[in-house]
């Protein structure tokens, strides 16, 4: 099947597609992360980037091509999370950039470039210092192969990007060492080859559905507090026009809202089952193709639990009709312990995440609004969660928001010690960026895989000791790499060495520790933190 031009249909559909094959290989993406870490995320995050659109894509009754981009930009950009999340939602913003202006309502073989062309101009305007060999070159080289030839069909444009943007993929290790190094390809570039090849397949009429990971046969074996998916639904749907209804696109509008899915068709009537939290936009979604003749809607655990991703979580709530309060902290923690301590060296709202799940732009968003402060400093404690966070501060209207430079926990517990409420916003930031500055920070882990990196041979399984986002030690015993690692990076200069110890420290290890630092030297003081977070043994911050 050949194609000239995209009208609204096919626009929905070729984006849906798209995000579902994302969806349905974010693990394989996320196992790209140059460290052997168990938290890489790439993956995931671009697909709850995409699908945050799709959600709102779905949900738009124009006809308009427009419109429908419009929302499409909208949803991704407030569900944005990672900084290859980030900038794939600038992708999509730029695609609606450079159709907002056609006169008519289908994308024309020109307009279709022009968008591309335009989605890879404004993503490469979000990142201040772009790095070839990423997801950006990826996007760039693709557009470029489609500027250098000529298609009489969508379906051969496409191809022709598809290939490109492979060629490129393939070629990054060749331009990051990093990448070459660890043996993968660069992940968000990987993520949007994803995208693309769902959007080939259906102009190619290949309709694409989610699929459940570990569906319904494995989540019975959870606790109850653990299942995913809070709402179970049930209908019977009377089809309004049989003859144009497509079964396979309705599942795949169903798919990215949750798990268990099934559709059936017998004649005129639909018979559905989801279990997703958001059961309004699923009936919906299904109402467009008929009437209901039953629905059932059941909460699937004994109490309803707040089940946002973004987990965030405000320490005071403070009434909008309240006049605002000078300044106001916000922080992403993860781990019960390190949240607790970040909220009592004053931070005002924290939004649990980070290391394995990114917080998106719109989490960021209602944190600036729910502390109504006139000045919010905001610190991302994780280099992944930066470029959402900047994004956010310049979404909300009548608030100074500044997004310090802190990486890691270790640089925002230290920055904490420098912030003084009575100071001005652009204080605050300078003294808080110097102690960043001073602080080496540390962290604890296992490797998933083997793999050298800068020199050091690392092993499936071994623990390794990081310092400065720096691999510097592995070795099979836990006690041996947290020895090795503290004689590296505590001095005889240091003072202080807090160590944030996670869920499999226990207190005879946590002892331990205090006795390793002690014997680098005898003269610092040791703080010792149940951290209680999880993949990291220690954080360690050293002062």
């Amino acid at each position: 099947m050949s194609v000239s031009s995209i009208d609204v249909a096919l626009f929905k559909r070729m984006v849906i597609n798209g995000a579902i094959n994302l969806k349905n290989n974010s693990e394989e993406v996320d196992r790209l992360n140059v460290f052997p870490v168990p938290d890489g995320d790439t993956g995931t995050n671009m697909s709850m980037t995409v699908t945050s659109g799709i959600r709102e894509l779905e949900a738009c009754e124009s006809s308009s091509i427009i419109d429908n981009a419009k929302v499409l930009s909208r949803g991704a950009l407030m569900g944005a999370r990672g900084n290859s999340g980030v900038i794939l939602s600038q992708f999509f913003r730029g695609l609606y950039v450079g159709l907002k202006e056609i006169p008519h309502n289908y994308l024309s073989i020109e307009d279709f470039t022009n968008c591309l062309q335009s989605g890879c101009e404004i993503a490469y305007k979000a990142v201040m210092e772009p790095v070839e060999g990423t997801i950006l070159t990826v996007i760039r080289e693709a557009i470029t192969a489609v500027k250098a030839s000529s298609f009489e069909t969508i379906d051969d444009l496409l191809t022709c990007y598809l290939t490109a943007a492979k060629k490129a993929l393939d070629n990054t290790p060749n331009q990051l060492p990093v990448l070459k190094e660890a043996g993968v390809v660069d992940s968000g570039g990987a993520g949007f080859v994803k995208i693309v090849e769902g959007m080939d397949l259906a102009l190619k009429g290949e309709i694409l559905v989610a699929s459940d990971v570990n569906a319904q046969s494995q989540e019975t074996k959870k606790p109850v507090e653990d299942i995913k998916f809070l709402y179970s639904i049930d209908f019977v749907l009377e089809l309004k026009k049989p003859d144009q209804f497509v079964e396979k696109e309705l599942k795949a509008a169903l798919s990215l809202l949750g798990d268990s899915l099934s559709v059936s068709r017998e004649e005129n009537q639909v018979k559905a089952h989801i279990n997703t939290n958001r059961p309004g936009r699923a009936i919906e979604i299904s109402q467009k193709q008929g009437e209901f003749l039953s629905l059932k809607i059941d909460n699937r655990k004994v109490q309803v639990m707040n089940n946002n991703s973004d987990a965030a979580k405000a320490v005071v709530e403070t009434p909008v009709s309240e006049p605002k309060k000078d300044f106001a902290l916000v922080a992403v923690c993860f781990g019960e312990g390190i949240v607790s301590t970040f909220k009592e060296l004053g931070v005002d709202y924290v939004i649990e995440g980070g290391q394995t799940m990114n917080p998106s732009t719109e989490a960021f968003v209602e944190a600036i609004k729910a502390v109504n402060a006139k000045n919010v400093i905001i610190i991302p404690n994780n280099s992944n969660v930066v470029m959402a966070a900047k994004q956010a501060a310049g979404m909300v209207d009548g608030v100074n928001v500044a997004v310090i430079k802190a990486k890691t926990i270790a640089q925002g517990y230290a920055s904490l010690v420098n912030y003084n409420p009575e100071a001005s916003l652009d204080e605050n930031v300078e003294a808080m960026t110097a102690q960043i500055e001073a602080v080496t920070s540390g962290e604890l882990t296992y490797s998933i895989r083997d793999t050298e990196i800068k020199g050091v041979k690392i092993t499936s399984g071994d623990y390794m000791g990081i310092s400065n986002g720096e691999i510097i030690v592995s070795t099979a015993k836990k006690d041996d790499a947290l020895r090795s690692l503290l004689s590296k990076i505590i001095t005889e200069e240091s003072a202080v060495v807090t160590l944030f110890c996670g869920k499999d420290v226990t207190p005879e290890e946590m002892k331990a520790a205090e006795t390793m630092c002690l014997d680098v030297n005898s003269d610092i003081d040791v703080e010792l933190i149940e951290g209680k977070q999880d993949i990291y043994s220690y954080i360690i911050a050293v002062e």
